[in-house]
């Protein structure tokens, strides 16, 4: 059985899609669509001379700008002229170039042609119906890709011809059922034709001759009605099944009728000059590709050939590579040697240093380790030394201008000045002080430091000054104490270099930015002066300038402490002065002055000494000297106090008596104040403990939180800071037993 090839619609398509991009591509592609659309023309005339000449030059040119889907096309149209007239092997030859350059683009509508194209020619020229359905179902798959709906009726119409043809009508009839509503829709002659075709002879299959016979008379109907000469040879087909169709039912005149219409259709269509005219385009077209073949072949030659000289390019520098790396591995063999040697170097240096890092952090904990006990043991006799002065002083009022009184007391605060003065200077050089925040009144700081050197000025007959600048604030914030022992140690070094004349302190707001204030402070003299080569000295550490006529006692660690204090402030000390002119100190300092922040201080720092009430205090100190002084500072304000020796006495004393605060001696024989801490929290009691110690607070620090002590105060001390100390704890502690009571009522 025939089957009715779907190429002229193959050709229509190709003729419409390249009419439509010849406008939209590029003015280099024009000729060669204007190529392919004349070769379209002539084929639908079945001019195949012509066809061919045009697909040939579209070749040439396509090749010629490099375009995969204008090459693909043209074989395309090469391929269906030799399937039509000439040789079927030649057409397979350049339908499956044609697929292998459509690969190389996105185009799946010209895929699919080609597809479609080798199906019919494996199905009806070459009768290889399993190569030729697997090509159809290819081009089904394109087609359904980009949705086009020609292209899937014709695959389905090809896919149930093929089957039909080996009589798998099984098989072929969902294609054909698939394929018949979309032919109805189209309304394409060569569609119809087809599809009447096909149900003629599936129909014949069937014996239902009555439809067989209807659907190819309709396909020879349509024939007629188109006198294109390409469908003719689609005629001839249907032509050639009717006769067949005749046979079959034995209307064996009908069939020799339809068989001789075939025949003549044939011998119109398939002229030997047709085929001559085919053969020889064809031949022109084969040499142009021999053509290409060996210009491809002398253009690899051209690359195998430069490949060749970069090759030996490539191993001269190969060999010189070779030669660079062979003497970098000598030289890296050569710095390892070396190397090796350094390292055992650098390991014998390594371990002495280790071994001088261990004694350096052994001997800097004996420093720390002496330093501490050493203030420790010097600070605990001078609290008795001191405080036994002021009971004396007190007791007995005639000796209170006592030269000797005066004399014993000022030596006690010496020696506590001395002792400040190192372990301040380990502290600055350890890192461990940290500046801390309070409220204070500038003036008034400033005042109390003016008049507690006031004996100094007298002695020496001097003048001592006080200028604050009314725009600082009344109350601003930082930490007094360090700022005191900066103005301490300048203005005593001052009035101690200055005889018969002035001291001025001055301070000057010097700006404002957001909340901080700004003040300068300078303290200047009218003393000896300071020589040139000596001012960068003096703020060294234990350094005193060599003086002519007097002996000027001291550390030489004043200045020193000066410079590191006034650098924890982050700003710097400046000193001008001028032999037997005088001395000006100056720097800059700022303090917060944030509203909020000064309010919630003040709140702290008030404390009531007008209320008429007794404090019961527990005093736990092994130190008798120590016990009676203490006795006696709380005795002046009428607390009432209890001594115990050591912490295990101070636990059963607190089984049968309340205090209002317990003052905790820390270096105690027995147990010490922390342990001792510990022991009172864990039974449950809750009395606020204040660490009375000759330590330093911040050495200290951390085993009183983690004791849970409440607050810490440092041998000696001056009475009205433990006072404060007692009432502002004390009564912070009874507002928290109120609370927690409110909270269970």
């Amino acid at each position: 059985m025939n089957f009715i090839r779907l190429n002229f619609f193959v050709s229509l398509i190709l003729l419409i899609f390249q009419g439509v991009h010849a406008q939209s591509e590029k003015v280099d592609r024009t000729s060669v669509l204007d190529l392919l659309s004349k070769s379209g023309e002539s084929l639908h005339k079945l001019e195949c001379s012509k066809s061919l000449v045009y697909a040939k030059n579209a070749l040439n040119k396509a090749y010629q700008i490099e375009d995969n889907r204008l090459i693909a096309r043209s074989y395309n149209l090469i391929g269906l002229n030799f399937e039509e007239f000439s040789d079927f092997n030649k057409a397979e030859g350049y339908y499956t170039k044609g697929i292998k350059f459509a690969n190389l683009t996105t185009n799946d509508t010209l895929k699919g042609w080609l597809h479609n194209n080798l199906g019919n020619l494996y199905c009806y020229r070459k009768v290889n119906f399993e190569k030729g359905i697997n090509h159809y179902k290819k081009a089904l798959v394109y087609s359904q890709n980009i949705k086009d709906t020609l292209e899937i009726t014709y695959s389905n119409l090809n896919i149930a011809a093929a089957h039909f043809s080996k009589e798998q009508y099984a098989l072929g009839l969902p294609y054909l059922e698939v394929a018949a509503p979309l032919v109805k829709k189209l309304d394409l002659l060569e569609a119809k034709l087809s599809l009447n075709s096909l149900y003629g002879s599936y129909y014949t299959f069937k014996n239902d001759f009555q439809k067989a016979e209807a659907s190819f008379k309709e396909a020879i109907k349509l024939c007629n009605t188109n006198d294109v000469n390409f469908l003719e040879s689609h005629a001839s087909e249907v032509y050639d099944d009717f006769s067949r169709y005749y046979f079959k039912v034995k209307d064996y005149k009908n069939a020799y009728l339809y068989l001789e219409k075939y025949n003549e259709l044939k011998d119109k269509i398939y002229t030997s000059e047709r085929t001559n005219e085919v053969n020889t385009a064809g031949s022109n077209i084969e040499l142009d590709e021999y053509k290409r073949e060996i210009d491809k072949i002398e253009n690899e030659k051209l690359v195998q050939s430069d490949l060749l000289k970069q090759t030996k390019l490539l191993v001269i520098m190969f060999i010189f590579i070779f030669i660079i790396l062979l003497l970098l591995v000598y030289a890296l063999y050569r710095s390892n040697q070396l190397r090796k040697k350094s390292n055992k170097k650098l390991k014998v240096a390594n371990e002495e240093l280790l071994i001088a890092k261990e004694q350096a952090e052994e001997a800097s904990l004996l420093k720390s380790q002496f330093i501490s006990t050493i203030t420790h043991e010097l600070r605990t006799p001078l609290y008795g030394v001191v405080g036994i002065t002021d009971m004396i002083a007190d007791e007995h009022k005639e000796l209170q201008n006592s030269t000797y009184l005066k004399s014993l007391k000022f030596s006690a605060k010496y020696l506590l000045s001395l002792v400040n003065d190192i372990l301040q200077v380990y502290k600055i050089e350890e890192k461990k002080i940290v500046l801390e925040s309070s409220i204070f009144n500038l003036s008034d700081e400033l005042t109390s430091i003016v008049e507690s050197l006031q004996f100094l000025a007298v002695k020496n007959n001097n003048k001592l000054r006080l200028e604050v600048d009314e725009a600082i604030p009344e109350f601003i914030i930082g930490d007094k104490v360090r700022l005191s022992q900066i103005f301490m140690n300048l203005v005593s070094n001052s009035l101690k270099f200055t005889k018969d004349g002035n001291v001025k302190i001055i301070a000057r707001l010097e700006r404002n930015e957001a909340s901080f204030c700004f003040v300068t402070f300078t303290v200047m003299d009218d003393g000896i002066g300071i020589a040139k080569e000596h001012q960068q000295k003096i703020f060294e550490k234990f350094v005193q300038i060599e003086r002519k006529e007097d002996d000027y006692q001291g550390t030489g660690l004043g200045l020193s402490i000066v410079k590191q204090l006034v650098t924890l402030y982050g700003s710097e000390i400046h000193c001008e002065s001028e032999e037997n002119v005088g001395t000006k100190m100056f720097f800059t300092i700022g303090f917060d002055t944030d509203e909020v922040k000064r309010n919630d201080l003040l709140k702290n720092l008030e404390v009531d000494f007008s209320e008429e009430r007794t404090y019961k205090i527990l005093v736990v100190e092994d130190n008798k000297i120590n016990q009676i002084v203490t006795k006696k500072i709380l005795d002046i304000r009428h607390f009432e106090s209890v001594i115990v020796d050591d912490g295990y006495e101070a636990l059963k004393t607190l089984e049968n008596e309340d205090f209002d605060v317990i003052l905790m001696d820390i270096n105690m024989p027995k147990i010490n104040g922390f342990d001792t801490s510990k022991l009172i929290r864990k039974s449950g009691i809750t009395t606020p403990i204040i660490a009375v110690t000759a330590f330093d607070k911040q050495e200290i620090i951390e085993q009183v939180r983690a004791s849970k002590m409440n607050e810490v105060i440092v041998k000696p001390f001056e009475p009205n800071h433990l006072y404060k100390m007692i009432i502002q704890i004390s009564n912070k502690n009874e507002e928290e037993l109120k609370a927690k009571v409110n909270l269970k009522n």
